[in-house]
C-alpha cells in the first residue's frame, strides 16, 4: 500500500466556504483555568486537542492553549491542526514567528559554528558513538538491560561540547556532570509545559508550583554557570570569530551556551531515543534492511561520508518518519501581522490582526487526508513516490523542503539534526544486526530501555 493518500487534493481557497472559527475561551478567569486543567490533568495534550476536533468538527478552532512566546500572559489562541492550515505559521509576510533562539544575534554565531564544525562533524560523532555503544553494552552485560536515555544524554553533551568548543567536556570543569546540570536548567525552562504525574502531589499544588509562577533561577544558576564557564574557556577561537562579526564576547558566549544546551542538547534528548524507539519496535525485517543498505553503501563509498549518507534512501526515510511521528519541538506559535484568511481541507477562516496562532505538530503531521495509516510508523513512507510527502514534515519550524534563513526563523541546525539521526543509524547498524527495546514516556520525549542487541558477525573493512 502506498504511504500517500492518492485521493487527496487541496481545494483552492476561493472555492472553500468562509466559516466562523469555532470554539471559544469561556468566562474570564474561569475559562482559562478549565482549559488548563483539561490540558494538564483531565485529558492530556493529545486528547485535549483531538477531543475539540471532534466537538467542533474542525481542525481550526479557538481555545485557551499552553503557554508560548506570544500568549504567556493571554492564553487565548487559534489552533491549526491539519497539514493545510499549519503552514500559515511559516509565512513571515503574514505572521510574526517564534524565533528558534532567544537572542537576535544567534544567526551570526550559527554561521561561525557551521564553518568550524563542517569537517569535524562525522569523525567527532563517530568517536562519541563508539563510547555510547561501549557504555550500552557494559550496562547490558552488568544489568541485563540498559537505559538508552542515560548513555545517549551523556554522549550527546560530550559530542556537542567537542564539536562547538573543540575539546572533550571531560577535560574541563564541566566534567561528567555537564549534562545533568543542563537537564536541571532545561527543566526549569520547560516546566510550564509538563506535568510530573506524582500520585502524592495533588494536581492543584503541582499546577501552582509549575504553571503559575516562574521557577526561581538561583536553584540552577551554579550548574548553568559551571557549564557556561567551561564553554567560555574552551571555545575561545569560536568566540574570537564571533567578536569579529560584531558580537560582544559575553553575548556570544551566552548565545553559544543556549545554542548548545537548549537548541542542540535539548533536541537530542528527544531525537535519539525517539529514533531508536521506532526502529527498535519496527522488527527484525526492518533491522535487516537497514543493516544491508548501510553496510553496502559504506563499503561502496569506502567509509562513512556525506556522500554515503545521501545514498541511504531507507535510512533517510526512517529518520523523516521518526521526526513526523515524534518531533523534537511539538508546538509552534505566531501572531497575525494583519487580517489573514487561512484554509483547512474543508473551509476558510478569518484571523484578525494581533491574534495568536498555535500549531500542535504531532497532530498536524498525522493528517489522515495526507498520510495513509497516519498513526503508524511506516519506515519506507518517504521512499519513491512518497518523497512528495517530505514537504509535510514540519519538525524544524518550517517545511522539510525549505532551507533555514535569518529571516524565516526555521531551525538553523535543521540539516545537522537530520544528519546526526542518519549517522546514529549508520553507527548502530555497522555494529549490530538487530535489537529489542521497551519504550515509555518521560517528561520530555520517550524513554528507551535496551533488552538485547545482536552484534554483527562480519563488518565491512571500510568502517
Amino acid at each position: 500500500m502506498s504511504s500517500f493518500s492518492e485521493t487527496y487534493t487541496c481545494a483552492p481557497s476561493d472555492v472553500l466556504p468562509l466559516r466562523e472559527i469555532p470554539g471559544g475561551y469561556g468566562l474570564p478567569f474561569f475559562g482559562p483555568i478549565k482549559d488548563r486543567i483539561d490540558y494538564y490533568y483531565n485529558q492530556g495534550t493529545d486528547e485535549f486537542f483531538r477531543a475539540r476536533i471532534k466537538k467542533y468538527k474542525s481542525t481550526v478552532y479557538r481555545v485557551n492553549g499552553p503557554p508560548g512566546p506570544f500568549n504567556a500572559k493571554d492564553p487565548r489562541v487559534i489552533v491549526v491542526l491539519d497539514a493545510v492550515s499549519f503552514p500559515v505559521l511559516f509565512d513571515t509576510s503574514k505572521v510574526e514567528r517564534e524565533t528558534c533562539s532567544r537572542a537576535p544575534s544567534c544567526p551570526q554565531l550559527i554561521s561561525q559554528v557551521d564553518i568550524g564544525m563542517h569537517k569535524e562533524l562525522i569523525p567527532t560523532f563517530r568517536s562519541a558513538a563508539a563510547q555510547l555503544f561501549a557504555d550500552l553494552e557494559a550496562e547490558l552485560s552488568d544489568k541485563g538491560q540498559a537505559n538508552f536515555n542515560t548513555v545517549s544524554d551523556k554522549m550527546s553533551f560530550d559530542f556537542l561540547f567537542r564539536l562547538f568548543a573543540g575539546k572533550s567536556s571531560y577535560d574541563t570543569p564541566a566534567g561528567a556532570g555537564g549534562n545533568a546540570n543542563l537537564d536541571k536548567w532545561l527543566f526549569f525552562q520547560l516546566a510550564p509545559l509538563v506535568t510530573l504525574g506524582l500520585k502524592f502531589l495533588p494536581n492543584c499544588v503541582e499546577d501552582l508550583l509549575l504553571h503559575t509562577f516562574p521557577l526561581p533561577y538561583f536553584v540552577v544558576k551554579s550548574g548553568y554557570e559551571k557549564v557556561h564557564d567551561a564553554f567560555d574557556e574552551a571555545a575561545g577561537k569560536l568566540l574570537d570569530e564571533a567578536e569579529k562579526q560584531g558580537l560582544s564576547r559575553d553575548e556570544a558566549s551566552h548565545n553559544l551556551m543556549f545554542l548548545t544546551g537548549f537548541n542542540s542538547y535539548g533536541g537530542t534528548k528527544v531525537l535519539f531515543p525517539a529514533l531508536l524507539k521506532y526502529v527498535g519496535t519496527g522488527g527484525e525485517d526492518l533491522h535487516r534492511r537497514l543493516a544491508a543498505e548501510i553496510r553496502a553503501v559504506v563499503k561502496e563509498e569506502g567509509g562513512v561520508t556525506l556522500a554515503a549518507l545521501e545514498k541511504m534512501s531507507l535510512s533517510k526515510s526512517v529518520v523523516w518518519e521518526a521526526l513526523r511521528m515524534e518531533p523534537p519541538v511539538q508546538f509552534q506559535y505566531a501572531k497575525a501581522k494583519q487580517d489573514i484568511t487561512i484554509t483547512s481541507h474543508d473551509a476558510s477562516y478569518l484571523i484578525k490582526k494581533g491574534e495568536t496562532i498555535c500549531g500542535y505538530q504531532p497532530i498536524a503531521t498525522k493528517d489522515p487526508k495526507v498520510f495513509v495509516n497516519p498513526e503508524e510508523f511506516v519506515p519506507d513512507r518517504f521512499m519513491g513516490h512518497g518523497e512528495k510527502l517530505i514537504k509535510y514534515v514540519y519538525w524544524s519550524n518550517g517545511r522539510e523542503t525549505d532551507n533555514p534563513t535569518a529571516n524565516n526563523k526555521q531551525c538553523p541546525a535543521k540539516e545537522m539534526v537530520v544528519l546526526l539521526s542518519r549517522m546514529m543509524l549508520v553507527e548502530f547498524f555497522i555494529r549490530y544486526d538487530t535489537f529489542s527495546v521497551e519504550a515509555g514516556k518521560l517528561l520530555l520525549g520517550s524513554s528507551v530501555t535496551f533488552k538485547s542487541v545482536t552484534k554483527a558477525v562480519r563488518l565491512t573493512k571500510s568502517v
